[in-house]
């Protein structure tokens, strides 16, 4: 049998996707290690959020003890929208666990779990929930959930049955049969006749399986020596360990069926601590998974201990160098706190009024700032709203709470748009920036008004023209005078705009060529249409000037009347911003994608295979700008919740029609 990690906390990650039962697991294996039941909503999903939604929409977090073990779960949402969150707290769990439900059709749903498992190397076993209402078999879910990992899934457990329904398990490495007992620990049974033959393929299978990495195993089976049962432990061990294989196991959370052996196998098999600290590079302190605000105890850093124990007090070294105090710790169940003194190595606790702290950070006990080597890959902003207080005396509580749910979701971000005059809060879809508007109005009573981005249009000329303006204005004592002829023609796409001079003879002095310019840069920043005008290149050729009345501003009014005068007479053209979009897609659902992305007036560019997804297209398109705002609902629903995308702009395209002339009603507007 493998040697345990003792005298430290282990911490598991539940990952999987939205309806696997991942929180129904997290309660299932408190309940079988304490023998107490565990209400629903207790320790995971008790916000009013999650609640309304019936599914997770952030981290849940509970400990328990088993046989002298404690250990701390990290339950994780399953949607793709509130990914940021489980990007940064992955990194430092020593195991995961991914939970599937037994349909084929759903296996594809694991891949992006799977993939960022196998990028960040945590090791990973994968729990098959929900076993009690299967109606396959075992190999045909099996091969169904093969291309998706990477590694070999190694099935250490086969079903037995009682008629259509799992009635228990053999347990391959144990050589052992269990029966399921609704609310009671499952019971040991003698292997059924008619599943021998079949259990004693399938443990052949496994050690097949586990002896590719293993060649003294391999020269066994090939000489018909049986392996020791502690050899064959070692190489499960191992293999999980280094990312080589995938366990699979199998039960009900539900019902508690199989929750036990799942337990015992965590017990023997979850890596030691020190592994996550090696991953992250840490050698002290403890590592941020997640910042919160909660309610009177103000902001918690919810923290993993490495290097040795953590004590109430500690300092802290931040990434930038400056200094804070833990004010507090306190070990976390669910929603509920309890304070403590110290946190023991590898648990997970929350550590109050360290204000500095954000997810993914290393809060450093040593003296010397430490940074993470596990870094979580930048997720890009895929779907923004514009926001308005509904009562105008709220912008200043509604500036202060939008920093606070930043800070506690990586996943929003806030930008201030100048040319369209918006605040635009962006985040990983429809369903999360909801979300946070929710907790904005719930949390700190700021009721918002929502309105779509405005797209950045611009305007362009269509033919080349000569413009005199004169400015003349008399008023008494010194008045105003400015005269300049321009020459204006348009540039390539993407040239921007260029003022150049060519008077000659001093008909504009040189001191004022300058206020010419200004003033032209004026009037292109709305042109007739109501939007920035560019690709023009303007060019002074002329002008008078009088020795009294003309000025700077006389010759900055004057260049703004030609610009407005030559604009009305070459007319504009509207252009749109076009991105260049990267879609990602599970290749039965590639051919509705770029459908989708056609009636967006998209331009499909290419189509061929994700490099390393198996199963999966990658789609390179243009689409306008103004086309993409609820594109990830649309992807999503397309791709059972999997799609997406990255966008960046690509170029300026002519608009005209019906879309051109709406496009300027609402500039007007």
């Amino acid at each position: 049998m493998a040697i345990r990690d003792t005298g430290s906390v282990r911490a598991l990650a539940l990952v999987g996707p939205t309806s696997a039962g991942k929180t129904a697991l997290m309660e299932a294996l408190l309940e079988a290690a304490t023998g107490q039941a565990v209400r629903p909503g207790e320790v995971g999903d008790s916000s009013p959020e999650a609640k309304a939604r019936g599914h997770s929409v952030e981290l849940n977090l509970a400990g328990f003890d088993f046989m002298g073990d404690r250990y701390v779960v990290v339950d994780c949402p399953g949607s793709l929208e509130f990914c940021c969150e489980i990007d940064k707290a992955l990194p430092a769990v020593d195991l995961a666990i991914v939970v599937a439900e037994p349909d084929p059709a759903k296996a594809i749903l694991l891949q992006p779990t799977l993939r960022e498992l196998e990028r960040l190397g945590i090791p990973h076993a994968l729990f098959i929930n929900k076993m009690d209402q299967a109606h396959g078999t075992l190999n045909e879910l099996l091969e169904a959930l093969a291309p998706v990992s990477s590694a070999p899934l190694v099935a250490r457990q086969i079903p037995t049955w009682n008629g259509d329904k799992v009635s228990g398990y053999i347990d391959l490495a144990l050589e052992r049969c269990f029966v399921y007992r609704p609310g009671k620990p499952s019971e040991l049974a003698e292997i059924p006749a008619d599943l021998r033959q079949e259990e004693t393929d399938a443990r052949f299978h496994m050690l097949e399986q586990i002896a590719d990495f293993d060649d003294e195993l391999l020269e066994q089976l090939l000489t018909d020596v049986q392996p020791s049962r502690d050899a064959v432990f070692t190489d499960l061990v191992r293999e999980m360990n280094d990312g080589l294989i995938v366990p699979v196991f199998f039960g009900s959370a539900q019902n508690g069926f199989g929750i036990r052996r799942l337990l015992k196998a965590l017990r023997h098999e979850t890596p030691p601590v020190g592994k996550a600290a090696q991953r992250l590079g840490i050698t002290e302190g403890a590592y941020v998974l997640k910042a919160a605000y909660a309610g009177q105890s103000g902001k918690l850093a919810y923290a993993r201990v490495f290097g040795g124990k953590l004590a109430d007090g500690a300092e802290f070294v931040m990434a930038d160098g400056s200094k804070s105090r833990a004010g507090g710790l306190s070990q976390v169940q669910g929603s509920a706190l309890k304070k403590i003194a110290e946190a023991p190595l590898g648990d997970i606790c929350a550590i109050g009024k360290v204000e500095q702290a954000a997810a993914g950070q290393i809060l450093s006990t040593t003296g010397q700032p430490q940074v993470p080597k596990a870094e979580a890959r930048p997720r890009r902003p895929l779907f923004s709203v514009a926001l308005m207080a509904k009562n105008r005396n709220d912008d200043v509580r509604l500036s202060g709470s939008l920093g606070k749910l930043i800070e506690e979701d990586p996943g929003l971000s806030l930008t201030h748009d100048p040319e369209q005059r918006q605040i635009l809060l962006s985040g990983q879809g429809e369903g999360h920036v909801r979300l946070a508007l929710e907790r904005l109005k719930r949390r700190y009573g700021v009721e918002i008004d929502t309105l779509q981005p405005k797209t950045p249009y611009r305007e362009t000329i269509a033919r080349a023209a000569t413009q005199r303006a004169r400015h003349k204005k008399q008023s008494g004592g010194h008045g105003q005078f400015a005269d300049v002829t321009i020459e204006v023609k348009p540039l390539p796409r993407g040239s921007g705009f260029v003022f150049q001079s060519k008077v000659v003879g001093g008909a504009v002095p040189r001191q004022w060529i300058p206020a010419v310019e200004t003033g032209v840069r004026d009037g292109l920043a709305k042109g007739p249409l109501g939007f920035p005008v560019t690709d023009l290149e303007v060019t002074l050729t002329d002008g008078m000037t009088h020795s009294v009345d003309s000025s700077e501003m006389a010759f900055r009014t004057a260049g703004r009347l030609a610009i407005e005068d030559a604009l009305k007479a070459v007319g504009s053209i509207l252009l749109e911003p076009i991105e260049k979009l990267t879609v990602y897609s599970p290749s039965p659902s590639a051919s509705h994608v770029t459908s989708a992305l056609t009636a967006r007036r998209g331009q499909i560019l290419g189509l061929g295979p994700r490099e390393d997804w198996r199963g999966w297209e990658q789609i390179e398109a243009y689409l306008p700008q103004s086309e993409r705002q609820d594109l990830i609902a649309e992807l999503r629903g397309l791709t059972q919740g999997l799609g997406a995308f990255e966008a960046d702009f690509d170029h300026m395209s002519e608009l005209h029609g019906r879309l051109a002339e709406e496009a300027a009603q609402g500039a007007r507007a």
